[in-house]
């Protein structure tokens, strides 16, 4: 079975990791309408984080070192709550381990959520043209409603963007209209459905898929248990 099928194979199915119940059907993630996920029975998983990871030196979207023994992947909507809880209560948490170069967290853009969704993941591409991506993505997170999704309109992406120090805010704006920023958002969007993440936020810690913003001591966690085990 390819690597899309074996992941799909994991969606709605209950898997355990540290004693906690992750993946599909449990609280902290959001769908879009009209969204269903496979449950097909899982089978024996081998390297799907490998198989995702970009490793890409000098990737604006990505934290670490690209030879990390861990890669978290991170597929996220700018709009989602549970993304932001994620972003403001567990990746601070995970920086020490991104720093001793046990972790290297990769971004990829799900916006599920309808036209400002994708006009988030744009400007964010555009903050990451200038260096800018993980500021930027904090400060639209920091500003985030606990519940509900964020209005993220043209003036409100802006200002997130000024709070990013984005330096040349007229580049930001051709930026964010580019078809190279498009493309790149749409084929993140694609690669998360033909792997069958369909909600936001989901995760892939080395080969183990995670669906919400589960407790921080999971994720560490299962880096751990990933370090261990490479």
């Amino acid at each position: 079975m390819n690597m899309s099928k074996r992941f799909i194979a994991l969606i709605g199915v209950m898997v355990i990791a540290a004693g906690v119940l992750i993946w599909q059907g449990v609280d902290g993630g959001t769908s879009p309408p009209n969204q269903s996920s496979a449950s097909d029975a899982p089978e024996q998983q081998a390297g799907i984080s490998e198989q995702v990871a970009r490793r890409t030196a000098d990737d604006p979207l990505a934290l670490g070192d690209p030879d990390a023994p861990v890669v978290l992947v991170e597929f996220a909507d700018f709009r989602c709550p549970f993304c932001g809880v994620f972003a403001r209560e567990t990746k601070p948490e995970l920086m020490s381990l991104v720093k001793d170069g046990t972790l290297r967290i990769e971004f990829r853009d799900l916006p599920i959520f309808g036209e400002q969704s994708t006009e988030a993941a744009h400007a964010a591409r555009a903050a990451a043209a200038q260096g800018r991506f993980w500021e930027f993505y904090d400060a639209v997170f920091a500003d985030a409603p606990e519940r509900g999704h964020a209005d993220l309109d043209r003036e409100t992406l802006l200002a997130h963007a000024r709070t990013a120090g984005v330096p040349d805010m007229a580049r930001f704006e051709t930026d964010m209209s580019s078809p190279e920023v498009a493309q790149a958002v749409e084929a993140d969007l694609q690669e998360a459905y033909a792997l069958g993440a369909n909600s936001t936020p989901a995760f892939i810690v080395g080969d183990t898929p995670v669906l919400g913003a589960q407790p921080t001591e999971l994720f560490v966690d299962l880096i751990k248990q990933e370090a261990d085990r490479g």
